[in-house]
C-alpha cells in the first residue's frame, strides 16, 4: 500500500520535529510577551523578514489547499473509505477555517499579530503532522479541523502583519509580492501533491509543511517586532464564532449525510438546527458591540451584490474543482502527477493575466467584467462535462481549463476591487475579510451540496448501468448491497472476477455522469452570478 511509504520517515523523526517545532514557538512567545504592548516604529522593524515570514506562512497553507485534493483518490482508496468520509478531509478543514478567520484576524489586532501568526503556524505544523501519521480517515478529518483553526489564525495574521508594517506605497508592492507567491505556490501544489502521491506518498503531502514551519519561526526569531490595534475594542465575538461553527458544520453533515438519497431524520434534524443556529447568528452579530460580520456592511448594494456574486462564483469553482480529480484519475486513468497539472491553464492565465485583469474597471467598469466572468466560466464548466470515458487532454480537459482560467482574469481582480470600493477606507480591512469567509463557505457547502447531486445522479442510475452489463443475479446482489463501496471508486471483493471489469466500467459510467450533473449546477450557479452583477454592481464604482 502507498501509505507505508511514510515508514522511511520514521516516528522518531516526525516526534523530534514536532517537539522542535513546539519548543521554538514556546520560545518565541515568551521572547515576544514584554514587548506585546509596544506598537514598534516601522524603521526599527525588519521588512523583509516580515514580508518572507507572511509568504513562506502563507504558502503553508496555499499549498496544502491546492495539493491535498489531487492526493485525495489515493488516500480514498488506502483508507478503503467511502464518498461522504473523503468528502470531510476537505470540508474539515474548510469548516473551521471559513468560520473562524474572522475572529482569528480580531485576535491577532487585539493580543498581538506575531504571537497569533505563529500560534497557527505552530497549530498548522502540528495538525499536518498528525494528517502524515494518522492510522484511519477519522484521524485524519480530526487533524484536518485542526489545521483549519490554525489556518484561521495564520492566513489573516500574514497579510495584518504587511500592512501593519508597510506603509504607502511600499505597502503596495509588499502585498502584490505577497500575492505573487500566493499564486505561485496555489500553481505548484497541485503538481507537487500529485508527484509526492504518485512517487512517495499522499502522507508527504502534509510533511512538507513542517520545514515551511521551521523557516517561519526562524526568521521570525526576534525578526521583527509585536503590533496590535490599541484602538481595538477589547471584546471578542466569540458567541458568533461558535454559532457560525456549528450551524455551517450542522448543514455540512446533513448535506454529506445523506448521499444523494432522501434525507433521513438524523440528516433533517441537523439541515433544521442548521437554520434555527443560522437564525440566532444573525440575531447575535445584530446586537453584538463588537460583531464578527458587521451586518452593516451589508447596507451597501453593491457590497452585497459582490458578496452573493462571490458565494455563487467560488461555490461553481470550489465544489467543482473538488471532483475532479476523482474524475481524471479514476475514471480517465490519469497518474496522479499529470491530474495536478491539468488546471495549470486555469492558475497559469490568472497568473500571467493579472497586471492587464487589474486594469479592467478603469476601462470597462465593474459590471461588464464581472458578467463576463461568470459567463465564460459558465463556458469552461459546460466544457468540463463534455468529454467521455475516452480521448486525449488536449481535447478534453485543457479547452476548459483555459476558458475557466479566462474567466478567472475577468472576475478576481475586479471583484477584490469593487469589494473595496463599495465601503469606506477605514472599513476596508473588515471588508475584505468578510468577502474572503464568504469565498471559502461557498467552497464548504458547495463541496456538500455538489456531493449529494453527484451521490444521488450515481447511487441512483446504477441499476440500470448493471443491468445493461447483464450481470449475475449474485453480483447484482453484491452491487446492490454495497453500493457504498461503489460510490467510493472500489469494487467490492465479493464480485466474482468474470463480472470485476463490467462493475467497473458501471462505476466509471456513474461517476462522470454524477460529475456532468455537477458541471450542469456549476453552469446554472455562474449563470445566477452573472444574473447578480447584472442588477446589483454598478457600471462604474466611486474610485474609477
Amino acid at each position: 500500500m502507498r501509505s507505508t511509504g511514510v515508514g522511511r520517515f520514521g516516528t522518531r523523526t516526525g516526534g523530534a520535529v514536532f517537539f522542535f517545532l513546539a519548543a521554538l514557538a514556546m520560545a518565541i512567545l515568551r521572547g515576544g510577551q514584554g514587548r506585546a504592548t509596544i506598537i514598534p516604529d516601522h524603521r526599527r522593524v525588519a521588512k523583509t523578514w516580515v514580508l518572507i515570514a507572511a509568504i513562506v506562512g502563507s504558502a503553508m497553507s496555499f499549498i496544502d489547499g491546492t495539493a491535498v485534493n489531487v492526493a485525495l483518490p489515493i488516500l480514498q482508496k488506502d483508507f478503503g473509505a467511502d464518498g461522504g468520509a473523503v468528502q470531510w478531509v476537505v470540508e474539515g478543514y474548510s469548516l473551521f477555517l471559513s468560520s473562524l478567520i474572522l475572529l482569528g484576524g480580531s485576535l491577532g489586532d487585539l493580543y498581538g499579530r506575531k504571537r497569533c501568526f505563529l500560534i497557527g503556524v505552530g497549530i498548522f505544523a502540528f495538525a499536518s503532522l498528525g494528517c502524515a501519521f494518522a492510522p484511519s480517515i477519522d484521524v485524519l478529518i480530526v487533524a484536518r479541523c485542526l489545521q483549519g483553526v490554525g489556518g484561521a489564525l495564520m492566513m489573516p495574521e500574514s497579510l495584518a502583519l504587511i500592512s501593519a508594517t508597510f506603509t504607502g506605497a511600499e505597502r503596495g508592492r509588499a502585498i502584490g509580492t505577497w500575492s505573487a507567491f500566493a499564486s505561485i505556490t496555489g500553481a505548484a501544489g497541485p503538481i507537487i501533491g500529485g508527484y509526492l502521491a504518485q512517487h512517495a506518498s499522499w502522507r508527504w503531502v502534509f510533511l512538507l509543511n513542517l520545514p515551511l514551519a521551521v523557516v517561519v519561526f526562524a526568521v521570525s526569531w526576534r525578526g521583527y517586532a509585536e503590533s496590535r490595534d490599541e484602538e481595538m475594542v477589547r471584546r471578542l465575538d466569540v458567541a458568533g464564532a461558535v454559532l457560525a461553527t456549528i450551524a455551517l458544520g450542522l448543514l455540512t453533515f446533513g448535506l454529506i449525510h445523506s448521499e444523494g438519497a432522501a434525507p433521513d431524520a438524523l440528516a433533517w434534524s441537523a439541515l433544521v438546527a442548521s437554520v434555527v443556529l443560522g437564525a440566532a447568528f444573525v440575531v447575535v452579530e445584530r446586537r453584538s458591540p463588537a460583531p464578527m460580520l458587521p451586518l452593516r456592511l451589508f447596507r451597501s448594494k453593491t457590497f452585497s451584490g459582490a458578496n452573493v456574486y462571490t458565494l455563487l462564483l467560488y461555490a461553481a469553482i470550489g465544489g467543482s474543482l473538488y471532483f475532479l480529480p476523482f474524475v481524471l484519475i479514476d475514471v480517465h486513468g490519469y497518474a496522479p502527477s499529470a491530474a495536478g497539472a491539468a488546471l495549470l491553464p486555469f492558475i497559469l492565465l490568472q497568473f500571467f493575466l493579472a497586471r492587464w485583469s487589474g486594469g479592467l474597471i478603469a476601462r470597462f467598469g465593474a459590471r461588464l467584467p464581472l458578467l463576463a466572468g461568470a459567463l465564460i466560466a459558465a463556458l469552461g464548466f459546460a466544457a468540463f462535462a463534455l468529454p467521455g470515458l475516452d480521448g486525449s487532454y488536449w481535447t478534453t480537459f485543457f479547452p476548459a481549463a483555459v476558458l475557466l482560467g479566462i474567466g478567472g482574469v475577468f472576475f478576481v481582480a475586479p471583484l477584490t476591487t469593487t469589494v473595496f470600493d463599495a465601503v469606506d477606507t477605514a472599513e476596508s480591512g473588515v471588508a475584505s475579510g468578510v468577502n474572503n469567509a464568504v469565498a471559502r463557505t461557498a467552497g464548504l457547502l458547495a463541496i456538500a451540496l455538489f456531493g449529494f447531486i453527484l451521490a444521488g445522479v450515481f447511487v441512483n442510475g446504477m441499476g440500470a448501468r448493471v443491468a445493461r452489463e447483464h450481470l449475475s443475479p449474485a453480483t447484482q446482489r453484491v452491487v446492490h448491497d454495497q453500493i457504498g463501496k461503489l460510490y467510493g471508486g472500489s469494487v467490492p471483493r465479493d464480485v466474482p472476477a468474470r463480472d470485476r471489469d463490467a462493475v467497473a466500467r458501471a462505476v466509471r459510467e456513474g461517476y462522470l455522469a454524477g460529475f456532468r450533473a455537477v458541471m450542469g449546477a456549476s453552469v446554472i450557479v455562474c449563470v445566477l452570478a452573472a444574473g447578480v452583477a447584472l442588477v446589483s454592481i454598478p457600471g462604474r464604482l466611486r474610485s474609477a
